[in-house]
């Protein structure tokens, strides 16, 4: 019986047949079980001589439709493999894939280089008031920054102007001009010191090559004791040389005038032609680039925020992101920013794993 049994699992030329075998012998009817069942009616001592048989009769079949059904699974998986064979000299399919807006790249950039200095990211209502837009601000009522070509005002606060119900710290009558109203926010909301920076969208009334009525702005804000013009001076150093990754930028600070800053002073960076292209950086520049302004913060804007300007002191400045990117990426208009066309987009823009970081090159 062990002969036959183990010459029909040898033969057995599949799982299928195998599996047969097994039933044949091994299952509830099977030819081993019948004979299991019969050593309870034999003598003891029938059961002494005829126990170790059955059961090396059934470990023998067993064992043998084990190593047949690994041989079998090999031989399945070996047929497999051959059959489905991978050219791994072939191209993969470029998987579809969005891409980061030129814009978005850069404020993730901003954030990066920031933090790296200790500032948060700070954020505020882009409807505003003309108390935190302007007043809070130091900007006065005949500044032409408050005239209706300049700024875009909102008709329920124009209505509440002409019915004298208007109230500047809490009508909501203009879109922001600039994010500074984030700074005046903060400093109503948070006890000094503070380091923020605040960008975001910003509305004003002026379209050509250079300027959409919205556009984008990074703003930077310390208040501490003891803070002086070189903090300032040093700060935007180090952020223009992280932003445009060169150690050979070269700043130049002019005299200006802003309202909520004194002294004030404007920051142009260095450039140099390349092929008839402007390049930011070298050490003997070819001709300068205003890129922001900055200042001390004025005393009257520390004082509209519940703060003694004798014993706190601070530095702000201000930038366009558009034109930060415009400057770094090599693109001379500001308009494709905003017209939607996926082919500028494409070209311009950055894949989603090229996530900003110091250590990938940002403010290497």
């Amino acid at each position: 019986m062990r002969e036959h049994m183990l010459a029909a699992i040898a033969a057995a030329s599949g799982l299928d047949a195998l599996e047969a075998c097994r039933v044949e012998a091994l299952g509830k009817q099977g030819t081993i079980t019948a004979l299991l069942k019969t050593l309870g009616k034999m003598t003891p001592d029938e059961r002494l001589v005829q126990g170790p048989l059955i059961q090396g009769l059934r470990e023998a079949v067993a064992n043998g439709i084990a190593e047949r059904k690994a041989t079998l699974e090999r031989a399945a998986l070996d047929a497999r493999l051959a059959s489905e064979t991978l050219d791994m000299t072939l191209p993969a399919d470029a998987p579809v894939s969005g891409t980061i807006h030129p814009v978005s790249q850069v404020m993730d950039e901003l954030a990066e280089i920031f933090a790296d200095l200790g500032f948060a990211v700070a954020t505020g209502p882009e409807i505003e008031t003309d108390w935190h837009n302007f007043s809070a601000l130091n900007i006065p009522e005949t500044h032409p920054a408050r005239a209706m070509h300049d700024t875009f005002y909102l008709q329920q606060g124009i209505d509440a102007k002409a019915a004298g119900t208007a109230d500047e710290k809490t009508t909501f009558s203009l879109l922001r001009t600039h994010t500074s109203p984030v700074q005046i926010r903060t400093m109503l909301s948070q006890k000094p010191p503070i380091r923020i920076i605040a960008p975001g969208r910003t509305y004003r009334s002026d379209s050509d090559a250079t300027h959409t009525p919205m556009f984008h702005q990074v703003e930077g804000l310390v208040i501490d004791k003891g803070i002086t013009l070189g903090h300032l001076k040093w700060t935007l150093e180090t952020f223009v040389k992280a932003f445009f990754e060169r150690d050979d930028i070269v700043l130049r600070m002019r005299p200006s005038y802003f309202p909520f800053t004194e002294p004030s002073v404007e920051i142009d960076v260095g450039y140099t032609l390349v092929k008839g292209k402007r390049v930011v950086g070298g050490a003997e520049p070819d001709g300068w680039l205003e890129i922001l302004g900055s200042g001390m913060v004025h005393r009257k804007v520390i004082e509209a925020c519940g703060l003694d300007p004798d014993e706190w002191q601070g530095f702000a400045f201000g930038c366009g992101i558009d034109r930060l990117a415009m400057l770094k990426y090599g693109m001379d208009d500001l308009r494709p920013f905003f017209d939607g066309d996926i082919r500028w987009l494409k070209h311009y823009g950055f894949s989603s794993l090229d996530v900003p970081t110091l250590s990938a090159g940002v403010g290497a």
